[in-house]
């Protein structure tokens, strides 16, 4: 089964590309050719990467193509800005984050930008059991494991390289019983720009003893500019007609719900901020959204298009496209105006959203979940696409 699986998701890797150029959102323009984004050199110094940590160098990374640009660093294989044009031909940046490691480093909020492993989002209590032995991985929120404990790969340093001046390369070395994970995992993310404005995040890994691997990244994004107020304006829809509903820890029930006639239905385009405020009890959960979507079923490609969203100041539209069959939604509820971001503001409080690309929550403990466990022999493929155009 692993192997078919395995060859399932590279045949879409290999078609994703095609089939989301088909699947394009209506009354948008097209990328120019060859256009050239200029950011403030000012705002983002590489001597203000340059740290040394475990022993091993941090740096800041570039890649660009054609009308988009971003900033990566290899603490944490972060994404730290993302810049295009708006429809005023304004250059903005739609992904927030700090301009020193040191200020990631410090920030209340430590998954900024990261990619996000062993485990994205919560295990239970932080136990699983694999092949008849029981594992237990630190906790870090509220009695559970939270994006793979303690030191997740948000707090490790990458190796980084640069294969062309649109892709980055980051790699590491997760040890056997790092974070009580089983199996030393060799991971590798791939970042690449295309000349269709699309971040195109590809994920692999392979290990030496059963384990589980979910992983994803965590950039937080406001499609009208870090810094430029609430993100409750912005409009969603996402291609779900079930999400997983969750206890008061965030754990999801095991059961699969409709969103119809609820807060969660996102079927048809709605503000972000129209129902937030809802008298929910997943909400109350939540302090708002704060839940895993199960997506729709995949093209015969494998692929998904889980969600589009769009600016309501910029104009500037994300589509996102995966072979993951959940996508977690986040509306920034634990934003507390506690750190200072490149541009100088604060994170304010629904200042910014994550629709992280995923496995469901909590997988190893629910049966009825689409399994996360990888076998020595195998391998973890994955890829997710995020999409940007400029509404007319």
């Amino acid at each position: 089964m692993m192997n078919k699986k395995i060859i399932f998701i590279a045949l879409a890797m290999a078609f994703f590309q095609v089939s989301c150029k088909k699947e394009k959102t209506k009354n948008v323009t097209e990328p120019k050719v060859n256009e050239v984004i200029v950011v403030d050199s000012t705002l983002l110094k590489a001597k203000d990467f340059e740290a040394s940590i475990d022993k091993k160098e941090t740096h800041l990374y570039w890649i660009e193509n054609n009308g988009i640009k971003a900033a990566f660093t290899n603490y944490g294989g972060r994404i730290i800005g993302l810049w295009m044009k708006d429809k005023n031909d304004k250059v903005v940046d739609v992904v927030i984050g700090m301009n020193s490691v040191s200020g990631f480093q410090k920030s209340t909020e430590p998954y900024f930008g990261a990619t996000i492993g062993r485990v994205g989002n919560r295990i239970a209590k932080g136990k699983f059991s694999l092949e008849g032995k029981q594992y237990q991985i630190p906790l870090n929120n509220h009695g559970n494991a939270l994006h793979g404990g303690i030191k997740g790969f948000q707090d490790v340093i990458w190796d980084a390289k640069k294969s062309n001046d649109s892709t980055l390369i980051f790699t590491y070395n997760s040890l056997d019983s790092e974070q009580g994970f089983p199996g030393n995992v060799k991971v590798k993310v791939t970042y690449t720009l295309t000349s269709s404005k699309t971040l195109k995040m590809e994920y692999e890994a392979t290990t030496d003893k059963t384990t589980i691997v979910n992983l994803t990244n965590h950039a937080f994004f406001n499609l009208n500019g870090e810094g430029s107020g609430t993100i409750l304006n912005h409009e969603l829809q996402i291609f779900a007609n079930e999400y997983t509903p969750v206890d008061s820890g965030l754990i999801p029930t095991g059961k699969l719900e409709k969103v119809a006639n609820t807060p969660f239905d996102f079927t048809t385009k709605h503000t972000i901020g129209e129902r937030v405020k809802t008298e929910n009890e997943q909400l109350k959960f939540g302090g708002g959204y704060d839940h895993n979507y199960a997506l729709n079923a995949a093209d015969q490609k494998g692929i998904r298009h889980a969600a589009t969203i769009s600016g309501d100041k910029s104009g500037v539209v994300m589509d996102i496209y995966t072979v993951e069959p959940g996508l977690q939604f986040y509306s920034g509820n634990f934003m507390q105006s506690k750190n200072t971001l490149k541009s100088g503001k604060k994170d304010h409080f629904r200042t910014a959203f994550a629709l992280e690309t995923q496995h469901f929550p909590d997988a190893p403990n629910h049966a009825n979940f689409e399994p996360i466990t990888l076998k020595a022999g195998g391998k973890y493929l994955t890829v997710s696409e995020y999409k940007f155009s400029i509404l007319k």
